[in-house]
């Protein structure tokens, strides 16, 4: 199996502009070389906003033929998060578009009660578990990572992705999770996360990560960044087959 390149794309999201941030990021992603995936934070044309009649779009919409455009452009597949409404109810859903054109979707499960989310937004119901070139991701979105039994490693994939907004006062959190649901479900563990102030008074301190299944994380830092991480299929084969952790998992399933 072929190692991967991912690359994460750090930013400093401008606050509910969805054209003026497309734009950025044709900027930053082209400055970037050959990859295999690029992944984009939570709400990442919008800043994590409650103003669900002005911003939210289709899956048709601007923003996810935005993403499919730019599959097919740089040959690699692009995850992140978008308001997406669909029959008559908005979610804040992650879009996988491939380069050949399809897309995956993944509806947030626990939806942020503090940030008044689950008084605007439908919560999803179930994982999506994506595969690309032969390796299985589940993405996941922001506060899903305090739940660890909804990342729970059932369906042995290999790869785990937060894509976020989570604010300064939390940070400590953010960087520990991480690194607990990669040694946990023994996979590696990508957490997209932004920098900078949204229109909501709230700081972000970045440090976007990639973390091994050992627990061994290299952070991005407090400021916008792109960083692409190289992973190794065959380590992670090496490492779960000399430390079978799942093995010993317990058997249950959720309702």
């Amino acid at each position: 199996m072929q190692n991967l390149k991912i690359t994460i794309i750090q930013p400093d999201i401008i606050w509910e502009n969805v054209e003026t941030n497309l734009d950025k990021y044709n900027y930053i992603i082209s400055g970037i070389g050959e990859t295999d995936l690029i992944v984009l934070p939570e709400m990442f044309t919008t800043g994590f906003s409650m103003k669900i009649d002005e911003l939210k779009e289709t899956i048709n919409g601007e923003s996810v033929s935005w993403m499919k455009q730019l599959a097919k452009e740089k040959q690699a597949a692009v995850v992140g998060s978008l308001i997406i409404e669909e029959h008559g109810k908005v979610y804040n859903r992650a879009v996988w578009a491939f380069p050949e054109g399809s897309i995956s979707t993944y509806d947030k499960h626990h939806l942020y009660t503090m940030g008044q989310e689950t008084e605007h937004y439908t919560a999803g119901t179930s994982k999506t578990i994506v595969e690309y070139k032969g390796w299985k991701f589940c993405p996941l979105i922001c506060y899903d990572l305090r739940f660890p039994v909804w990342a729970r490693n059932a369906e042995d994939y290999d790869v785990l992705i937060y894509m976020a907004n989570w604010p300064s006062p939390r940070h400590h959190v953010w960087k520990n999770l991480l690194i607990a649901r990669a040694i946990e479900n023994q996979c590696y563990c990508i957490g997209c996360n932004r920098t900078g102030s949204d229109g909501a008074g709230l700081n972000y301190l970045g440090d976007s990560a990639m973390v091994s299944p050992k627990g061994f994380a290299e952070f991005m830092g407090e400021q916008e960044a792109v960083q692409t991480f190289e992973i190794s299929y065959d380590d992670l084969r090496r490492f779960r087959k000399s430390f079978p952790l799942l093995s010993d998992r317990d058997q249950f399933r959720i309702l």
